[in-house]
């Protein structure tokens, strides 16, 4: 077997290339790769109302309306919680406050580390530090803020085109084929689009399972706001791994300085734990992963590399590229042994909990195939 210089400079150049050109153009690229992915979801929805006699504008435009009143909706639901949380959150500041300052002056009182001040005079400090750091605090916060609602108003924009030009868009692409291949990249088409569409409603049903799970835990635990903290750390699971661990941290710490009892927090914190457990271990691999088929490696490098490329929009992206990759790859000889190295098929990873698993999430499916009919195998 012979592998010439060549072939190798050709490689690492097109994965620099590849690479740099990611991180240089991801102002671009993020909200389009966002775009592409919730057009495959909304992509059934928006063939449903052209069915019905809708064209492509109006059926973009009612789909993505559509997806407007579910997030709306949601919001509203959560509203009341919201604002009696913002109203709390200056009680919640001076309680900070005032545990910060017993756990230094204790920590001082036996290591001796710092000059010896009471509690007034340290939480005088503590607020003049916070005042002259508050402006460019409010500064970074409102520059993220306005950046994340101009990435999510250009990845609306891009899905809106996207469904409008989708028929357009995927005959460019066939165009690139010889007539004889054309057959064949159309399916390849549809199996990429496919995965995304499932990575989407797999990531949906874990959101869901979660969120209502983590809300019924916390309102047998008894903390405040059950239902809003229970379905925010389902959300923030989207992001793999430090997104678990934040969901959990905050309902700990708003225990921690609202609760006069340990316990509180420690239970809380363990009933994350157990649930974050069961989450990774069995509904993710089940509902997502079966979805996905690439193996737990490949998983946790294409994580990792998103996240040095793109940040948290890259541990969210890269996950499901990775399994279109894989899509591709295996429509083409010169790249199966691609597809084998990303994909699951060397492992064997039945259990005894298959037989269930596998019957469960079928009926979801054809629950949801009535509306997304892409979903009937």
């Amino acid at each position: 077997m012979h592998l010439s210089f060549q072939k190798v400079f050709y490689i690492i150049a097109t994965v620099l290339g590849l690479f740099t050109i990611l991180i240089l153009a991801k102002g671009v690229l993020i909200p389009i790769a966002f775009a592409f992915l919730i057009a495959f979801i909304l992509f059934p929805v928006a063939r449903k109302f052209e069915i019905w006699g809708a064209n492509e504008i109006v059926s973009a435009f009612l789909s993505i309306l559509g997806l407007f009143l579910i997030v709306g909706a949601t919001i509203f639901l959560f509203s009341n919680q919201i604002i009696q949380l913002s109203e709390n959150l200056t009680d919640f500041k001076v309680k900070i406050l005032n545990v910060f300052a017993d756990a230094t002056l204790f920590i001082n009182k036996n290591i001796g580390f710092l000059p010896q001040l009471d509690k007034g005079e340290l939480l005088d400090k503590i607020k003049n530090w916070l005042n002259e750091s508050a402006v460019s605090l409010l500064s970074q916060t409102f520059s993220s803020t306005a950046n994340i609602i101009f990435d999510l108003l250009t990845s609306i924009i891009y899905t809106f085109l996207i469904l409008i030009y989708r028929k357009g868009l995927v005959r460019a692409l066939i165009s690139f084929y010889s007539k004889e291949h054309r057959e064949k990249a159309f399916k390849m088409f549809k199996s990429v689009q496919l995965v995304g569409q499932q990575y989407l409603f797999g990531m949906m049903v874990i959101v869901l399972i979660l969120g209502f799970v983590n809300s019924i835990g916390l309102w047998i635990i008894g903390i405040d706001y059950p239902f809003l903290f229970g379905f925010l750390a389902a959300v923030l699971a989207l992001i793999p791994y430090a997104g678990t661990f934040l969901g959990s941290a905050i309902p700990v710490l708003y225990a921690l300085i609202s609760y006069d009892s340990i316990w509180m927090p420690i239970t809380i914190a363990i009933f994350f734990w157990l649930v974050q457990l069961i989450e990774s271990n069995y509904l993710t691999p089940k509902i997502v992963g079966g979805n996905l088929k690439i193996n737990a490696f490949t998983s946790i490098i294409s994580i990792i590399i998103g996240a040095s490329i793109w940040g948290i929009a890259g541990m969210i992206l890269f996950l499901p590229f990775a399994a279109m990759l894989k899509t591709v790859c295996e429509q083409y000889i010169e790249l199966k042994p691609f597809a084998l190295l990303i994909g699951d098929n060397n492992y064997n990873t039945k259990d005894l909990n298959d037989k269930f698993t596998g019957e469960w999430f079928k009926k979801i499916k054809t629950l949801f195939s009535k509306f997304l009919p892409s979903f009937k195998k």
